[in-house]
């Protein structure tokens, strides 16, 4: 496949979705349509560094395809990171940023033949915020969607009031959010108990894990450990 070239993107809309995470609307005026598949991602070459590919970072697009020229980026802003602080301290509305994409092999593959279990911490839930609106919006059968989202609290988890939105109106998606630092009225702790007890009676089901290493490694050793095959796991690795 051949690589997608460089394009510049316009930065049409930012807000914040919490105090450290900002969303990031980007406009290609070269294109009329900016297609991709939901689950991939795009690379940004940004400023910081003389070697190229030391300036390049890579984000999993958050929007869907919607026939529109403009895609979705959220962001969280790590202070150790010279990219994130890059795009936090320089990049408004009117900027200009260098990118290059849809690129990964991150999606789903037609029909869905099995209950599909998407887990995810952090900015992880991107993907899935993709994947999900676009399974609703073109009426993909499907046997269940479980989203499955781990972060510390309340005040961290992304997108909620659209997923929940969204559950209360889309056939078949569960929404479990499931927080580590806090108790509150939904699940607390880690988000491996939530899809071993959704699975204990072993149904067909694909999972797709996207997030830190050291949860994407933990879960595919228990998904292994409850009888299922290597192939039914797909991973998308932040950081």
């Amino acid at each position: 496949m051949a690589l997608e070239p460089w394009r510049t993107g316009h930065v049409i809309r930012v807000e914040n979705e919490t105090k450290n995470t900002k969303r990031y609307w980007i406009q290609v005026p070269e294109l009329t349509f900016f297609d991709f598949s939901p689950g991939q991602f795009v690379t940004l070459d940004l400023p910081i560094h003389e070697k190229q590919n030391k300036r390049w970072r890579s984000y999993s697009i958050a929007s869907w395809p919607d026939g529109s020229n403009v895609f979705e980026l959220i962001i969280v802003l790590d202070r150790r990171g010279a990219g994130t602080n890059y795009l936090f301290e320089n990049v408004t509305v009117g900027s200009t940023v260098t990118f290059r994409g849809p690129q990964g092999v991150f999606t789903l593959k037609e029909p869905l033949e099995k209950e599909l279990f998407f887990i995810c911490t952090g900015t992880g839930i991107a993907p899935f915020r993709s994947m999900v609106n676009h399974i609703k919006n073109k009426g993909i059968a499907h046997h269940g969607i479980n989203l499955i989202f781990g972060c510390r609290t309340r005040e961290t988890l992304l997108y909620y009031d659209e997923m929940k939105a969204l559950q209360a109106v889309m056939p078949g998606f569960r929404y479990v959010p499931v927080l580590s630092r806090e108790e509150w009225e939904g699940r607390s702790g880690y988000v491996h108990p939530v899809y071993e007890e959704l699975c204990a009676d072993k149904r067909p089901a694909n999972f797709f894990l996207c997030g830190w290493k050291g949860m994407i490694d933990e879960a595919k050793k228990r998904i292994m450990d409850m009888g299922y095959d290597r192939k039914d796991i797909h991973v998308e690795i932040y950081g």
